[in-house]
């Protein structure tokens, strides 16, 4: 049987991957119930932060036409506030600093999703009076499917997709560059770029659902949920983009 020190606390942890049925069965089911709950307080802030007129206003002040390097800030700050959540979420020593750090990264997603909602229910809006959450309710439609048959391969066959992390990291970078270089030129990245990426969210997700089934030791299931529910997001981002580039 194999484990793994936890850092920080000066003890042992079981890993998942040698944990017994009953072990591994709960430690599964307090992560997608804790993803669960990250994708319905995400909605939630969201509605919130449009409900105040919030949203609105980081939507016009994130994708400015005067300001256009603000988008950029906007990224980098989420970056920022990324890394600080997943250090919180993965705390040995605090269970509410590992909920605090969900809680972060799920306020920050919403605040992130502003910019693109508000323009999803703008253009909605104009493909169909009186319904601006039609592309929204397809993306999350199909973001759901596609995550839960992703999830289903990984949970089915117990594959390890460990071997997709430098495919990921390079792929993500490549993506940052370019992204960077779309905003200071003005350049429209096009829906090529729109399907790369979800082909990336696609790697990411097989890949966090491996670690959580094989790598995650069996109290991280917050930090499990955490890193899933950036996965989610990022596939639910760019299958709304598509959406909307797509329209007739």
């Amino acid at each position: 049987m194999q484990f793994q020190q936890q850092g920080g606390g000066g003890h042992y942890q079981q890993t998942v991957a040698s944990a017994s049925v009953d072990e591994r069965s709960s430690f599964l089911v307090r992560t997608y119930l804790h993803l669960v709950g990250a994708i319905f307080a995400f909605v939630a802030i969201e509605a919130a932060l449009f409900a105040t007129g919030i949203g609105q206003t980081l939507a016009e002040i994130a994708w400015s036409p005067e300001r256009p390097w603000m988008w950029l800030v906007f990224l980098a700050g989420f970056m920022g506030v990324s890394y600080v959540a997943d250090r919180w979420a993965r705390s040995d020593t605090s269970i509410g600093m590992q909920y605090g750090g969900l809680i972060l990264y799920t306020v920050a997603e919403a605040i992130l999703f502003c910019p693109l909602v508000a323009t999803a229910m703008a253009i909605a809006v104009q493909q169909t009076p009186g319904d601006p959450y039609s592309i929204l309710s397809k993306g999350a439609i199909i973001t759901v499917v596609l995550f839960a048959g992703l999830t289903g391969v990984v949970l089915l066959t117990r594959k390890d997709f460990s071997f997709l992390r430098s495919f990921l990291m390079f792929g993500f970078f490549a993506a940052l560059i370019m992204i960077v270089f779309a905003v200071a030129t003005g350049a429209h990245l096009g829906l090529w770029f729109m399907w790369a990426m979800v082909v990336l969210a696609a790697g990411s997700i097989l890949f966090n659902t491996s670690n959580v089934l094989h790598h995650y030791r069996t109290d991280q299931h917050v930090a499990a949920a955490l890193n899933l529910f950036a996965s989610f997001a990022l596939l639910l981002w760019y299958v709304i983009m598509i959406l909307m580039n797509s329209r007739d």
